[in-house]
């Protein structure tokens, strides 16, 4: 499956085109970093950001689904994410994409693949370190195109899991920890009832298949 991750940031906007049927260094189509400045008008800004997530999803049209970090699901919420959020997510539907978002511990979550093994905290340096790790790539590898990588890869698997091209016995502890979290109570009132909060469970919510929509008079390209 091809995916486009994308770790919007109005200062550092990492995307990463993914290809998970490779492997090494040729899981990465393409990746980079795009920068706008503070002496920019803001309007500008997210313009251009929400310009770049366009002209992306038009040069590689064989992108069959899109990951996003999104900050506005965690405790880093800011108007300026949110606003970029929208920008972006506005480019994903006019493209008809299927969407899942992961906020920023999540991400780092999954790439531990195995949290009772790997303890502690991802720093920048470790999802550095993790993406060269799966992709074979030795030179440079900027922190925002890193989240951005592990967001197209974690996106891949949650995609081939929701089409039933991978099954649950399929899944590292992480991912089946995201996807498929349920609890369910002993105690209390709540006994017996199980609660299912993983992402798998979360359509329209924290997954979105914007693919089966029909276009409407509304959708236009922009100038």
């Amino acid at each position: 499956m091809i995916t486009l991750g994308l770790d919007p940031s109005i200062t550092g906007f990492g995307w990463c085109v993914h290809d998970s049927s490779k492997f090494g260094p040729a899981r990465v189509i393409a990746r980079g970093v795009q920068k706008t400045s503070p002496r920019e008008i803001f309007v500008t800004r997210y313009v251009s950001l929400r310009g770049l997530v366009d002209h992306l999803l038009d040069q590689y049209n064989q992108i069959e689904a899109v990951g996003v970090e999104s900050p506005i699901f965690g405790a880093t919420f800011s108007p300026g994410a949110y606003a970029l959020f929208v920008m972006v997510n506005e480019s994903v539907f006019n493209h008809r994409k299927d969407v899942v978002y992961f906020d920023p511990s999540t991400v780092k979550s999954l790439t531990k693949l195995d949290p009772s093994f790997r303890k502690g905290k991802m720093e920048k340096s470790d999802m550095v370190a993790a993406a060269r790790a799966d992709t074979g790539i030795k030179g440079r590898f900027n922190h925002n195109e890193a989240d951005a990588y592990h967001v197209a890869r974690f996106a891949a698997r949650f995609w081939e899991l929701q089409k039933g091209l991978i099954t649950e016995d399929d899944l590292v502890p992480s991912e089946k920890h995201t996807f498929l979290r349920t609890h369910t109570f002993t105690k209390g009132r709540r006994a017996g009832q199980t609660v299912k909060s993983g992402t798998m469970f979360r359509e329209d919510d924290r997954f979105f298949r914007f693919s089966a929509l029909e276009p409407t008079h509304d959708d236009h390209p922009r100038e």
